[in-house]
């Protein structure tokens, strides 16, 4: 999954290139926030580098803590000629001296050197930025910007799983993506985890398997029962949740989210790829949101978000008996939103 670039880099000169596809200039800007894929597409490029030749020179350089004439001894070749990659962090807090040397050394960067600067925000470097977007060096810039929306992050956890030639049903992945909507970096792990641990296709059960013990895994089991009129499973899962630690909130929050989804396809027509990229889905949620829907009427759906929010503002402070606060919204949503729908 490639992580869309950030709005101030849309205009610039310079080629913008995936973290997945990162590849080795005479300079690479690695900017935004989202560090797994910082790390990963800088890990990339010494890969590349090392297999053109194991010679290749590694050095780290602290752009906040550089002073005059360390990045001109870094990239000068040594006498043997290697190949160099210099890796230079917090550049979002540069110091001076490092600044004006890196202006200087865009106008004439040096052969056989590969010059990685890693930028995770901020206006800080802004004029550093700007030449090279503008093509001083004839560089190159990767916008790892931060991963929220939960299209971007099924993409990112479904790459992860074709790439290591392991299939994952859409049930899976959604059990998957709900539970670690946190750090990338778990979601990362976790993926790994499911791969190095299992073995043949990775069906919804595995995942709940490894992962029951999540809030958000449980709080979503409870949600699927509630929107599909099992009003007892729903109960009997909500307190075997609550009985195992799962705080209120978080279940309100799953049942909010499923029904923002429904609210969105409910009068939605065309196929599932048009719907989700208007909304901001991936098709597939698209298509269970449609699953959850089926029953529904608008004026029902519109109850039970109203009710939702209230409820959301009772386990949040606004009542004494936060579990029947929930179970009262559960018993609401699994009837569809009350009577006459």
């Amino acid at each position: 999954m490639a992580a869309r670039p950030a709005t101030r880099a849309a205009s610039a000169k310079i080629p913008q290139v995936a973290w997945s596809e990162a590849r080795p200039a005479p300079v690479v800007l690695v900017s935004g926030p989202e560090d797994l894929l910082a790390d990963r597409a800088i890990r990339r490029i010494r890969e590349m580098l090392a297999a053109a030749d194991p010679s290749l020179e590694v050095t780290d350089l602290d752009a906040a803590a550089a002073v005059p004439g360390d990045l001109t001894t870094l990239a000068s070749p040594s006498l043997f000629g290697e190949p160099r990659l210099i890796r230079v962090t917090a550049v979002e807090r540069l110091s001076e001296a490092f600044l004006n040397e890196t202006l200087r050394y865009l106008e004439a960067p040096d052969d056989g050197a590969t010059l990685v600067l890693r930028h995770s925000g901020g206006v800080r470097g802004k004029k550093l930025l700007d030449a090279i977007r503008g093509g001083a060096g004839g560089g190159i810039e990767i916008a790892c910007a931060e991963v929220k929306r939960d299209a971007d992050r099924s993409a990112f956890a479904s790459g992860e799983f074709r790439a290591a030639g392991r299939r994952i049903s859409p049930g899976a992945l959604r059990v998957l993506v709900s539970a670690f909507q946190g750090d990338l970096a778990e979601l990362a792990s976790a993926c790994q985890q499911l791969i190095a641990d299992t073995t043949g296709d990775i069906g919804e059960r595995t995942v709940q398997t490894y992962y029951a013990g999540r809030m958000e895994t449980d709080a979503f089991a409870v949600a699927d029962a509630a929107l599909a009129g099992r009003t007892g499973e729903a109960l009997v899962l909500l307190r075997h949740a609550i009985d195992s630690g799962a705080d209120p909130v978080p279940i309100v929050a799953a049942l909010a989210a499923k029904l923002r989804s429904m609210a969105k396809v409910l009068d939605a027509r065309g196929a599932p790829a048009k719907i989700a990229s208007e909304f901001g889905m991936a098709p597939w949620q698209v298509e269970r949101a449609r699953r959850d829907a089926q029953g529904w009427q608008a004026a029902g759906l519109g109850r039970a978000i109203v009710f939702t929010a209230e409820t959301d503002e009772r386990v949040k402070g606004g009542a004494r008996d936060t579990e029947y606060a929930v179970e009262r919204l559960v018993t609401f949503i699994a009837a569809r939103g009350g009577t006459g729908t």
